[in-house]
């Protein structure tokens, strides 16, 4: 995007005398990228392909005596996931004071905890690395509202004090805490605007100087290596009183602006948006396919997979997938069954009915999940997401079910992320066939501590040695899935897609190539019993899972949750 763009961006949301100044402030860091990093001008393209694949992991998650566990982290990804796993999101990284990284209190360092830079690089001399900018808000212990507390002049409008008589009604609220909490400041007691907890201060994008601090945050990331940067609860971004406080036009703006200064410094660095919000206002963040984000989190997909198979219908699945279509050649989706948060419920609202959503929530319960809500501006409470491992939502860990069968289910899920448009991502717990860890709730006092236990490597690479461990069953069929994957251009990101119809049994659809060189057909029963499916005659081919065996038309037996990738003749 040219500077006039960026202009335009800018006087939107400051009006013209500020734009002049912000503008000029934002050449400079341009320009002192530019000096940095060596790179005068690189051509904007596609970051990513059907070889790519993501995992999604804290820093600490796998640990051994005397290691830092970034470095840890990094070996035992090389040892296992090489040729497997191409990006690494590692949660955030930076010294902070709760949540588990999301109230960061130095946006510049890594926690020493964890490792160093240098650790993070040795990371990423293997693998595509994302990097989180949580940029709506900051620990109450960061510098910036330490100075704000004292009164420094320069941090006055760094954050939100709302007077105590505000009329607030109309905010959407994602927790159940209050909105406002009040810290003392130096002259007195100041209400201050948290959206996630008293912990995690929001920042005032109203002032300049804020939204300069995040812009000069992301240009060090990418510095350090990010390829990817994930724009953390970035709908709340901009706050107006008298509004829902979310998707707000000004936030829009502000990520387009992102948008335009990486396009000129950095064009390889994607953008993706975290909104769990329902699926129509997730992709709004997309734009118009080209001057927003390149990525957005595809939040529906979670819950309706759990309705899918926990109903055996495909139905609400198929009619979802046929309405997802790309913005433009340069934006995709970023698909994902298990994250550090939560399953949503908000995402699949508008595709679901209330009784579907209603009925995933009881199941989950039976299977051991915990609840999490969210506050009403009427002050009634919503369920928001489910807190449990995603194995554990698909199956029921307390029934006498065979463990074998409920694998299976496991690996259909994961089928079908990997076959739908888009990039795959994958939670460490899902990758490496964890369950819920149901002591870590009462140890912490947070729900979503039950999928975020941290491992010891020695004990995992002792399961993963294991044939008859569910670490082993899970992994070793989920790696050939991956790596058959990434050998098909038909899987790319920015490829075709189109659903077909076998039924409610059976979830289906073709992918091709965006050449349309290859096409793969994609079969999945999502029943524990056996499925017929009738082929027609253009449907012929061999089963990539299985290269003995193959596809003709006719009549096509499915053993329970089996799934096939037939490489289509032309």
């Amino acid at each position: 995007m040219t500077s006039k763009r960026r202009f335009e961006l800018l006087v939107s949301l400051y009006g013209e005398q500020t734009a002049e100044l912000a503008g000029a402030r934002i050449d400079a860091l341009m320009e002192g990228f530019r000096l940095q990093s060596g790179v005068i001008s690189r051509m904007a393209g596609r970051s990513v392909s059907h070889t790519d694949a993501f995992l999604i992991t804290y820093g600490d998650q796998v640990q051994e005596p005397g290691v830092p566990p970034l470095k840890c982290l990094a070996d035992f990804c090389t040892d296992h996931l090489t040729n497997t796993i191409t990006a690494v999101h590692v949660l955030p990284f930076y010294p902070y004071s709760s949540d588990d990284g999301f109230s960061v209190i130095d946006y510049r360092k890594v926690d020493p905890m964890l490792g160093t830079w240098e650790d993070v690089a040795r990371l990423g001399s293997n693998f595509k690395l994302m990097s989180d900018a949580v940029l709506n808000h900051v620990s109450a212990q960061q510098e910036w509202f330490q100075h704000f507390l004292s009164d420094d002049p320069r941090y006055k409008d760094y954050f939100i004090v709302v007077e105590a008589d505000s009329d607030l009604s109309q905010v959407v609220r994602p927790r159940t805490l209050p909105l406002l909490t009040e810290f003392p400041a130096r002259t007195g007691q100041k209400l201050v605007w948290t959206t996630f907890s008293e912990d995690q201060v929001d920042l005032n994008f109203r002032n300049p100087d804020v939204l300069l601090e995040m812009l000069d945050v992301m240009l060090f990331y990418v510095l350090r290596g990010a390829a990817f940067l994930r724009l953390d609860a970035v709908a709340y971004l901009w706050k107006e009183i008298g509004t829902p406080c979310i998707h707000l036009p000004q936030t829009h703006a502000i990520i387009k602006l992102f948008r335009a200064v990486l396009d000129q410094v950095a064009p390889h660095v994607i953008l993706i948006t975290e909104t769990n919000v329902p699926h129509a206002e997730n992709i709004s963040y997309f734009g118009n396919g080209t001057d927003e984000a390149q990525m957005v989190y595809n939040f529906a997909l979670p819950p309706l997979l759990l309705h899918t198979l926990h109903t055996s219908s495909s139905h609400a699945l198929s009619r979802w997938a046929s309405s997802l279509k790309l913005p433009s050649e340069r934006a995709t989706f970023f698909n994902f069954l298990a994250s550090h948060d939560g399953i949503g419920i908000n995402p699949v609202r508008g595709i679901l009915d209330q009784s579907e959503i209603e009925a995933i929530v009881r199941q989950c319960v039976l299977h051991g999940s915990l609840v999490s809500h969210r506050r009403n501006p009427d002050g009634t409470d919503t369920p928001y997401e489910l807190n449990i491992n995603y194995f554990d939502a698909l199956s029921d860990p307390y029934s006498a079910e065979a463990p074998d069968l409920q694998v299976d289910r496991f690996i259909a899920a994961h089928a079908i992320l990997l076959s739908l448009i888009g990039v795959p991502a994958l939670y460490f717990h899902s990758l490496f066939g964890s369950r819920s860890w149901i002591d870590g709730p009462a140890q912490t006092g947070r729900n979503r501590t039950i999928n975020r236990q941290k491992l010891i490597r020695q004990n995992v690479e002792q399961e993963l040695a294991n044939p008859g461990s569910m670490r082993f069953k899970v992994f070793t069929r989920l790696r050939k899935l991956l790596q058959v994957r990434a050998q098909h251009p038909a899987f790319d990101p920015y490829g075709a897609q189109e659903v077909l119809e076998f039924g409610e049994s059976v979830f289906a659809l073709i992918r091709s190539s965006p050449s349309a060189s290859e096409r793969i057909l994609y079969l999945q029963n999502i029943t524990s019993v056996p499925q017929t499916v009738i082929l027609s005659e253009p449907h012929r081919g061999v089963d990539l899972l299985n290269q003995a065996r193959r596809i003709s038309s006719g009549t096509l037996q499915l053993y329970p949750y089996e799934g096939l990738w037939v490489q289509l003749e032309a």
